[in-house]
């Protein structure tokens, strides 16, 4: 693998500050088991830097379009690097340079960073050729997860788009996809957030507290796509997230002094600010200030910049949505190496919890939930087969549906296709796991239907992307029968 290594030679803390962001395991509960070990995440993204956190584990770095042959430490910084470099230590860092509070939950992963930017751009056309880098050398290097934190510039149906095809692809040969929904409310998922069988990620935000009332729908894309199928399935971390400052640049040395001046005992921080104020960006007033003033200052220096540790901002975005829910898929996988995309998603998405009084559309099945999504990993014994876990298929004049809860003592499907009847019509629990009902095709051209489970609980189809809201904090699937 052609990487070199970046090495630090300071002697400085690594210490957080007051403006210090609640690290990622302690934010969403995680399980303390697992940490991606034996499992490989690829990241598609603008370019990447071979950071502290991350370097020891790059075992590919591939550029599409051959700008760079090598991760390379020694190379100077480029902007392009900064937001690919990011995502994955958001996801797989393992906190070096934060003495390991920052670290990701996928922490001892093996990393597949592919650079698709060209001249700092990118394009649909390099987003096809990164998928196809993928594809071709997926068996070579084990890859289970792939992270996408961008997007395509022309929206289309699946079925027009190379780039939901390449991504559809991926996950029939086994490799779950993570796809960040896109940063604006008043759009609707592009490929390949909008591709079917990715798990689109949205965000929320707990503003930096311990409170679940605190929690807040971030401004992802969500809504319909082009294929009519709801997106995003869930909502993950898209405020307050730490990050890596890209090392070797005037931001990382500018982090550093306002970090040590902050932590400066009274008797050096003077001689500290008379020495550095310059480069700490500083404005020449200080040196006539009293220190208590300029503490001040030093400490709007750090908020503004949102510093929360010395070498780590925090940062926002559906972006970093994303890879923690990839952090959390690889915790899965590491627990169960024999789940397929399908019971991945499926999982995460039956262990999600809608945020109240907050628009379903907006949220899909709700705020990921790492420690159950994990142990429910760990037990499920069922093969996730298409061909036994699938979206209702019409064969004739009858539609089968599938349903898979291993806690359900009795499931009905109810719609207005049979008034909604809550007694409905029973699924039976095959030997397989998984439960079944087949019904007459009308000439009906629409249904609207849920789950019942046992009686009591409401759930829509989680095996299919079309529904309405209920008015009710949920969703009404919908069926529509050519």
């Amino acid at each position: 693998m052609a990487t070199s290594t970046f090495t630090e030679t300071h002697h400085h803390q690594h210490s957080q500050n007051r403006f210090s962001v609640i690290p990622t395991a302690e934010r969403l509960g995680a399980s303390p088991k697992y940490n991606g070990r034996g499992v490989t995440i690829a990241f598609l993204d603008s370019g990447f830097y071979p950071h502290p956190d991350i370097a020891d584990r790059i075992v590919a770095f591939h550029d599409i379009h051959g700008e760079e042959n090598r991760c390379d430490a020694a190379a100077e910084p480029q902007p392009h690097q900064w937001h690919g470099t990011q995502t994955v230590v958001a996801c797989a860092g393992d906190g070096r340079l934060s003495d390991g509070i920052y670290r990701g939950l996928a922490d001892q992963a093996d990393l597949v960073l592919v650079k698709v930017a060209q001249q700092g751009r990118i394009t649909d056309d390099s987003i096809e050729k990164g998928l196809q880098w993928v594809i071709d050398n997926r068996e070579k290097y084990g890859i289970r997860i792939l992270n996408i934190s961008l997007g395509g510039d022309i929206d289309a149906m699946t079925n027009d788009s190379r780039i939901d095809r390449l991504a559809e692809e991926l996950v029939e040969m086994g490799v779950v996809v993570t796809v960040a929904a896109g940063n604006s409310a008043e759009t609707h998922p592009i490929p390949p957030a909008n591709a079917p069988s990715v798990i689109t990620v949205g965000g929320y935000t707990d503003q930096n507290r311990f409170d679940p009332n605190a929690f807040d729908l971030y401004h992802s894309s969500f809504g319909p796509t082009a294929d009519r199928i709801v997106k995003p399935e869930i909502i993950a971390p898209a405020m307050y997230v730490a990050a890596p400052i890209l090392p070797r640049t005037n931001d990382y040395h500018v982090a550093e002094l306002l970090s040590m001046l902050a932590a400066a005992p009274d008797y050096s921080f003077r001689p500290l600010v008379q020495e550095y104020w310059i480069e700490a960006g500083l404005n020449a007033d200080v040196l006539n200030m009293d220190d208590e003033a300029v503490r001040k200052i030093v400490g709007y220096g750090l908020q503004r910049r949102k510093v929360v540790a010395t070498h780590y901002q925090h940062v926002d975005g559906t972006s970093f949505a994303a890879p923690v829910t990839a952090s959390v898929v690889a915790q899965m996988l590491e627990a169960n190496p024999d789940l397929l995309p399908a019971a991945v998603k499926n999982i995460l998405i039956t262990t999600a919890e809608r945020i109240k009084n907050s628009s379903a559309i907006r949220q899909g099945y709700g705020v990921i939930n790492a420690k159950k999504a994990v142990d429910l990993a760990e037990a499920e014994k069922h093969h996730f087969d298409p061909n036994v876990h699938h979206p209702p298929r019409r064969n004739g004049a009858s539609l089968r549906f599938s349903f898979h809860d291993d806690s359900a003592r009795s499931v009905n499907l109810v719609g207005d296709f049979n008034g909604w009847d809550p007694s409905g019509v029973s699924l039976e629990r095959s030997s397989n796991g998984f439960w079944y009902a087949t019904i007459s095709a009308e000439h009906k051209t629409r249904y609207r239907y849920k789950f019942l489970i046992d009686g009591h609980r409401w759930v829509e189809d989680p095996t299919h992307g079309m529904k309405e809201e209920d008015g009710f904090g949920g969703f009404h699937s919908i069926l529509d029968v050519n």
